[in-house]
Parts: C-alpha cells; structure tokens; sequence
C-alpha cells in the first residue's frame, strides 16, 4: 500500500530525531572511530556529513523528478559523488555538522508535507536504487541513515567489550 506524504514526513522527523540524539551521546573519541575502510576511511564524523549530503542532493533529486525530470544521470558515479562530498565536509564540526543535517532534514521534511499522492508516484532515477518512484527515494533516505547506524552501533559495541 503506498505511503502518505504525511506518514513520510512523520517517519522522516522521527528518524531524524534518533540520528541526532545517536550523535549527541557520542565522546570525542567515538567521533573518530574508524566505521568502514573499504576505500577512503570513514569515521562516526564521515558517516553524519555523508547523511548531510545524501539529505541535501537526495532532496534537490527528488525536486527534479516531480517536475518533469528523470533523476540521476546514468551512469552517475555514486562512489566518486560521496567521497567529493566528505571531503567537503571534512572541516566541519560535529555540531555544524548535527546543524546542517537538521536543516537539511527539516527541509526535506517540509517539502514531502506538501506533495501530493501523485508526486510520490514519479518515477525518476535514484543514484543507487535505480529507476524507482520518489516514495521509494524518501523511505531510502531514513533506511540508509539506520544501516549506516547500524553498522557504527556494531562497531562501538565491539570496541567497548560489549
């Protein structure tokens, strides 16, 4: 059954409650926990600037397709795209960065109140899910931030001895 644009706001401003609580709690030392290292190394810092970025052109990509447009480029080169994107968030501060992931939510948040069922129907090309409607864009956004939690969560349980 699809999703309300309501019901996604809801689901948006409460998950965006538990990440910045998740961050708040974090000691400095948690700040620089290495999460992945595939590739670039990605600390606890890394992970909330990526969901800034991720909000903020995830936000502009959902715009596009609602009027008129197709999404991502093909062939868009996501990796590429989200290690440009720490780097620029690198200099940023845990709390700059809490900020803007915030902002940029409650933007998101308040564009989804005011579409209508059939803008959720819009089908457009997401940089990793592919050809997809924009309901299955914003339920993506709150899902990508609980597995890269989850996987941070896993890793501070391992290191305090849990």
């Amino acid at each position: 059954m699809p999703e309300t644009p309501e019901r996604l706001a809801e689901r948006l401003a409460s998950e965006s409650q538990k990440v910045c609580d998740f961050f708040r709690a974090l000691s400095p030392e948690q700040w620089k926990s290495v999460v992945y290292t595939a590739g670039p190394a990605w600390t606890a810092h890394d992970i909330l600037a990526h969901f800034v970025s991720a909000e903020q052109a995830i936000k502009l990509l959902i715009e596009q397709v609602c009027q008129g447009g197709e999404g991502a480029p093909d062939g868009f080169d996501i990796d590429g795209f989200n290690a440009d994107e720490a780097k620029k968030f690198a200099a940023h501060s845990p709390a700059e960065l809490l900020q803007n992931f915030k902002d940029s939510r409650q933007a998101t948040i308040e564009m989804t109140a005011q579409m209508q069922p059939a803008d959720l129907a819009r089908n457009g090309r997401h940089p990793f899910l592919g050809w997809v409607a924009t309901e299955e864009m914003l339920k993506m956004l709150y899902l990508h931030n609980q597995l890269h939690l989850r996987d941070l969560r896993r890793l501070l349980k391992a290191g305090s001895g849990e």
